[in-house]
């Protein structure tokens, strides 16, 4: 997708989450009291970053040349971090589905109102479409809160070294990652600025 279409698609998704919220609808899906509503200034300060070490961005979203010399799509956004770090959930929902193929390795799809946000690369296993991780075992259909951690970082799959593939799909349209992080950014400086004397 090239990158004007995705700063457009994501101004859009920004309208429409925020008019959800102000609706009295969370991203989720579920019903928000209206006062909750009327104290969320924008609604993309909910949103938790997944990794909780940081190590840097190691592909972004779009075309590039894969880590075996071909060109190829990139749908999602490379987040280095140490091998078992922890993942948080961006925004609280349901999980979708637990992956295991070769290319995202052990993954999962979790399902916040018209998002999907795919986790791959993970620590762990998938047995009988459960991911399980030392204390970590979630299966579909699996309410998970924002901020709960849901998996560790690994090297399943197509990977080179240790990282979260962090995807983003919105109404079945693939979206870059970065967008969602510079409005999560963006409405935290805002809060904090309204904050200060």
């Amino acid at each position: 997708m090239p990158s004007g279409s995705s700063r457009s698609l994501g101004q859009r998704i920004v309208a429409v989450l925020a008019a959800m919220l102000a609706s009295g609808i969370a991203a989720s899906g579920f019903a928000q009291p209206a006062s909750q509503a009327r104290r969320v200034q924008s609604p993309w300060r909910l949103g938790v970053f997944p990794v909780t070490v940081f190590s840097g961005y190691t592909s972004s979203f779009g075309g590039r040349t894969g880590p075996w010399g071909a060109l190829e799509p990139h749908y999602g956004l490379d987040i280095a971090a140490p091998l078992g770090s922890p993942i948080r959930n961006w925004w609280g929902g349901t999980v979708k589905e637990v992956i295991d193929d070769g290319r995202c390795g052990v993954g999962l799809v979790i399902q916040s109102g018209p998002y999907e946000h795919i986790y791959c690369h993970l620590l762990g296993s998938s047995a009988d479409g459960v991911y399980r991780c030392a204390e970590l075992q979630l299966k579909p259909g699996q309410r998970v809160r924002t901020g709960q951690l849901i998996a560790r970082v690994g090297m399943s799959g197509r990977t080179t070294g240790p990282h979260l593939h962090w995807g983003m799909r919105y109404g079945g349209q693939w979206l870059d990652p970065v967008v969602i992080l510079r409005a999560m950014a963006s409405s935290r400086r805002a809060v904090a600025s309204s904050r200060r004397p």
